[in-house]
This record gives structure tokens, sequence and C-alpha cells, in this order.
């Protein structure tokens, strides 16, 4: 199966070699967990490839003075990499579905990578304002069947994030934004955690070739990542 580095190599270690390309790759976990600051680590290393990074942006998650942090720490020129990012930035879940539109125009073979950051915002704006979930979840749907698409026939690799809610009933139970349509529509699902030491916790629930519940314990620090093992700290980038 090929594969792309994470940016990251305890990430690589823990997904044996990388995410793959022809699926789609869901990390989801609560707020400051740590999904964006994967989702980019992974920019970075494909774009400083020149490979085109599509990057939809639907919390305006994406901090720029994040990403020239994470430049600086390995000596790139921050401008030349952002060159290679093409970002989107639907404001409404209607904006989403033409965003996704756009995207059969441009996707083509100097795509390295689709990032999708994230899936559960404007779908549940959408949601609260119609009340419509058939209809929302058969539009969710068609835009992730169009992201597998792209994946399984062009060997692009797609990296969504998601938000989690709490069960009422069940405390200790994570629960998907968008539920079944996002858990059976990626290969891959990464959850994250946040320790009460203020460390994050990244554990393989779903994985093609890589047992359940394999997992890393890391730190974000202002140059990128930190790996923790035994209390001793590693960069990962």
């Amino acid at each position: 199966m090929e594969k792309i580095p994470t940016g990251s190599r305890i990430l690589d270690k823990m997904l044996d070699g990388g995410y793959e390309k022809d699926i789609i790759t869901t990390l989801y976990g609560p707020a400051g967990s740590g999904k964006t600051n994967l989702c980019i680590l992974c920019c970075i290393n494909v774009a400083r490839l020149k490979k085109k990074v599509i990057y939809v942006d639907t919390e305006n998650n994406f901090s720029l003075d994040r990403f020239k942090q994470i430049c600086s720490a390995i000596n790139l020129n921050y401008a030349k990499v952002l060159n290679n990012i093409v970002f989107l930035k639907p404001a409404s879940f209607e904006g989403q579905k033409k965003t996704f539109e756009k995207l059969k125009d441009i996707v083509n073979n100097k795509v390295g990578l689709i990032i999708f950051d994230s899936v559960a915002m404007l779908y549940r704006l959408e949601l609260g304002k119609n009340g419509d979930i058939y209809e929302t979840n058969k539009d969710l749907g068609m835009q992730l069947a169009y992201l597998k698409q792209i994946a399984g026939k062009k060997h692009i690799p797609v990296l969504i994030t998601n938000q989690v809610y709490a069960d009422f009933e069940d405390k200790d139970k994570v629960n998907l934004v968008g539920g079944d349509l996002l858990r059976y529509g990626s290969k891959c699902l990464i959850e994250l955690q946040i320790t009460p030491s203020g460390n994050r916790l990244a554990i393989v629930k779903k994985h093609r070739a890589i047992e359940a519940e394999k997992s890393i314990t890391f730190k974000i620090v202002e140059g990128g990542i930190l790996g923790t093992k035994e209390g001793r700290g590693f960069r990962l980038f």
C-alpha cells in the first residue's frame, strides 16, 4: 500500500509508514487535541516536495503563525511552501457543497494531499438551521463519496478532521459528528485525546492493516510536536 509520511516520525512508526494514499483518514477528538496541528504537519511535508495541497478550512483553524513556526523549526522558507497550498474556505453548508464542485476542476496529478478541516462545523450548523437530517446527511454522504472516489482512483490521500460529542447515557463513549457516515466512509480512524497531564494521545481505532488501540503519546510544542516516552521527550518532525 502506498503511503505518504505524516510529518512526524513517531506517527509514521505507529502507522507503519504514514497515511495511506487511496483512502480517507479521519482524525477526531475534542477541541485542542491536536487535529489541526497534525494536518499542518502533513500539509508542510507534502507541500515542501512541490506537490499541491488542497486545504478546505471550514473553521478558520489554519494558523499562518503556526505554519511559520513549524517551517522555521526545519529551516524551510514558509513562503515557498505556502505557494503550494490552495485554500478553500466555505462559510456555509451550501458553500461547502459548491467547494466540492470546484474540486472536480482543480484536482489533477499535481495534487498530493486533500485536507478537510473540519467536516463537522458547517454540517452541524445546517442541521441546526433546517432540521432536515435526511437531506443534510444525503449531501454530506455525497461529499464523502466524492472524496473516496478521488482517493481511490487518483491515489490522492484525504485527511479529514472531525468533532466529537458526549453520550449522555455512556460518558466514556465518544461519538463522531456525522456518525456512521464518517465511521464507515473512513478506512482509517485515529482518535485524539487530551491526557490529565496535558499531553495528547493518538489511538488507532480502525485500520486495514494495523491492530486497533495501537497508540502514541505526544505534546504540542512551538516547533511542532514532541513525542513522550517513559517521561522523556524526543522530536517528531
